[in-house]
């Protein structure tokens, strides 16, 4: 029988969460939410960078998206990194893979050639190339689907976008909606899969599982309504 996405999430899904967990690169604190840097207080914090330190749980991480790509009958002739938190990622599955490596940059170097992808030949094109996009972490998507458009104004063909991480927010699920041609966004790790496990694990409690549920529905409200306003800097 051919194993689904769904059988990798419960895998691979459910070790990275406890991973996560344990090295912090997940951290939940409804009840003392952190600020954001947006200024929004948020019940949870993601720094997917601490997974580096650990070569299994790079290993892991190569091996999830190995297996997403074999589900998905899906093999790209280049693997794209997003800068900086994607490039070691695309790094080991390109490895793994055998397949060529490049990045993309939120904007181009000011010197130079001022490339804004690394990687490429001369002419700076994939050449109409199959390509898997890597992120480590989905939010609202806005840098994601950026790189995605970079990637195919570069001739690429880019179906996914693979990452990490997702909040699963719907703002990003109508972002990437709307790129054409199409791209889907997949993670290993879903949020749901990361309550489950926070709860299960006793990294929460019921009443912490059922505020970070809650922060899912309205991210952008959820701090007002339980008493964390927004905090606003002078000049913004």
């Amino acid at each position: 029988m051919k194993t689904t996405l769904q059988d990798i999430s419960n895998h691979y899904g459910a070790l990275l969460a406890q991973e996560a967990l344990h090295r912090g690169a997940i951290r939940l604190s409804p009840l003392d939410p952190f600020q954001w840097a947006s200024g929004y207080r948020m019940p949870i914090y993601n720094d997917n960078r601490r997974f580096l330190a650990s070569a299994k749980s790079r290993a892991t991480i190569a091996e999830a998206f190995d297996a997403m790509l074999r589900a998905l009958d899906f093999n790209p002739e280049a693997i794209a990194g997003t800068a900086t938190a994607g490039i070691p990622h695309a790094t080991t599955l390109a490895d793994l893979r055998g397949l060529p490596l490049s990045y993309v940059r939120s904007t181009g170097k000011d010197h130079g050639l001022r490339n804004i992808i690394e990687g490429l030949g001369s002419d700076g094109s994939y050449q109409g190339q199959q390509v898997l996009l890597i992120e480590d972490l989905i939010s609202t998507g806005g840098s994601s689907i950026q790189a995605v458009e970079t990637i195919i104004e570069a001739r690429g063909v880019v179906p996914y976008c693979l990452a990490i991480f997702t909040y699963g927010l719907d703002a990003s699920l109508e972002a990437f909606a709307a790129v054409d041609p199409i791209c889907t966004p997949l993670a290993i790790l879903d949020y749901d899969m990361m309550v489950h496990t926070a709860r299960k694990t006793g990294y929460v409690d019921d009443q912490g599982a059922a505020l970070l549920t809650e922060w899912r529905r309205d991210p952008f409200g959820w701090g007002e309504a339980h008493g964390f306003p927004r905090v606003v800097k002078e000049g913004k």
